[in-house]
């Protein structure tokens, strides 16, 4: 294959070229064949190839592909729409529809400011986003992004924006425990908007479950109703980054599902699609729609392919298979046995912490356990060692780089589609402990 006007990301990485992809499954030109254990990047919820979201896409694509959202609306966009709020948490109304997270997340950013305009709070713009968080690649995504590596070369053209520092009760930056620690980081919103001025802020954003930055880092609960207490109180939004999460990822429709909580407004994107085709949203809640409606009734936002017919219809094929196929539930029963079983590699020199809910899970490596000291920079174990189960035919996201404190720290994200199998996950446990092993022998041991 001639790829040569292609400008990839990495210039020197040699990519294997995709022939088909089937269930598990992924088969390059070469004859490989690959466990896609990564569900792509923790998007291919409901598999590859599946035949009824297929016949989906070509029944609309031969009726009509695309209209503009603005101008004419479809059956498809209203059955989306009506599926996302059945499954979405009690209070969330509509849905503003998008092609992807990024997008999801600048039109969280919008929709908050639009609400406080229409409530006569003017002033009220500022967003609080935590650090060792990721929300989107694009600069206004990065801005409230906590990933320092990403954001590093585009700072000039990031606006302000206030970060505090993430959940994480393997890490706590407050050297607490959890439950004794006071929920100092919830707290620490509290301090962080009264800084600001209440006046100024307009919407605290976060992730439910940190996914790439930390590799599937789970809050307690009471954390999410502690921040849900104090945005109540200070009249600021609460915005939530189910991207990653989203649509069963974490064993129930919603990871917020597992706190008790309901937001203001939720970011949602590859699941909705499963990769077959580009799409993402915001689910809002009817507070927010029924003061625009009372007021404007313009939300000033659009995109060129927001609410386009065979995204909608393709979407809405994936959450009827997930649903007939209760593939949720089974998020739920494989995550519980693939978390055990990543439970048993923390006997492993190196392998600081398994976690996760449902299928969004992770590996967090350290090169001490004693004193949970992650590996000096320039030694990214999580590469190595996805890079060592690509070569044996396993497909895992690896190198979540600053995993430990957002500069330091690695760990591996195990996200696969949800119809896993009991005899895969062994496959992929058996080849991860032999890899921590023969990498391990690399270095001088401790634990």
């Amino acid at each position: 294959m001639n790829d040569t006007h292609i400008l990839y990301t990495d210039a020197h990485k040699q990519l294997p070229v995709i022939a088909r992809a089937k269930g598990m499954y992924l088969y390059d030109t070469e004859g490989r064949e690959y466990l896609d254990c990564a569900a792509g990047i923790a998007v291919v919820n409901i598999g590859h190839g599946v035949q009824e979201v297929l016949d989906a896409i070509s029944d609309q694509a031969a009726r009509c592909a695309y209209v503009y959202g603005g101008t004419f609306t479809s059956e498809s966009r209203a059955r989306l729409a009506d599926q996302v709020i059945g499954m979405a948490p009690e209070g969330m109304e509509k849905v503003f529809l998008c092609s992807g997270g990024s997008e999801a997340m600048e039109s969280v950013i919008k929709i908050a400011r639009q609400y406080h305009l229409e409530c006569g709070n003017a002033g009220k713009h500022k967003v609080i986003s935590r650090w060792q968080s990721y929300h989107g690649n694009t600069m206004a995504t990065l801005a409230i992004g906590g990933r320092p590596s990403w954001r590093a070369k585009y700072g000039p053209y990031l606006f302000g924006n206030t970060h505090i520092p993430a959940c994480n009760c393997y890490r706590c930056p407050y050297q607490k425990e959890y439950p004794g620690c006071g929920l100092a980081c919830a707290c620490e919103l509290e301090r962080a908007i009264r800084y600001e001025g209440p006046e100024t802020v307009s919407v605290f954003v976060l992730e439910p479950v940190v996914g790439t930055t930390s590799a599937a880092v789970v809050p307690p609960r009471e954390y999410f109703q502690k921040i849900r207490e104090i945005c109540d109180k200070y009249n600021v939004l609460l915005a939530v980054d189910e991207v990653i999460c989203g649509f069963g990822r974490t064993g129930r429709n919603f990871a917020v599902d597992h706190f008790g909580v309901v937001p203001d407004l939720m970011a949602v994107a590859k699941g909705m699609g499963s990769g077959y085709t580009a799409a993402g949203g915001v689910l809002v809640h009817r507070k927010i729609v029924q003061t625009l409606e009372a007021g404007s009734g313009v939300l000033t936002h659009s995109f060129t392919y927001s609410g386009n017919p065979l995204m909608c219809a393709t979407a809405s094929a994936v959450l009827q298979y997930l649903q007939d196929n209760r593939l949720v539930e089974r998020s739920a029963q494989m995550g519980a046995v693939f978390l055990k079983k990543l439970k048993e590699l923390e006997e492993l020199p190196y392998v600081g912490q398994a976690r996760g809910l449902g299928l969004m899970l992770g590996l967090e490596f350290v090169e001490d356990k004693a004193d949970k000291r992650p590996f000096a920079n320039g030694f990214n174990f999580s590469a190595q060692l996805a890079a060592y189960c690509f070569q044996r035919g396993i497909v895992i996201t690896g190198g979540v780089l600053g995993a430990a404190d957002g500069i330091l720290g690695d760990a591996l994200q195990i996200a696969p589609p949800f119809i896993i199998t009991e005899q895969e996950i062994d496959r992929v446990v058996d080849t991860l402990r032999q890899g921590i092993l023969e990498i391990g022998q690399t270095l001088q041991p401790r634990v």
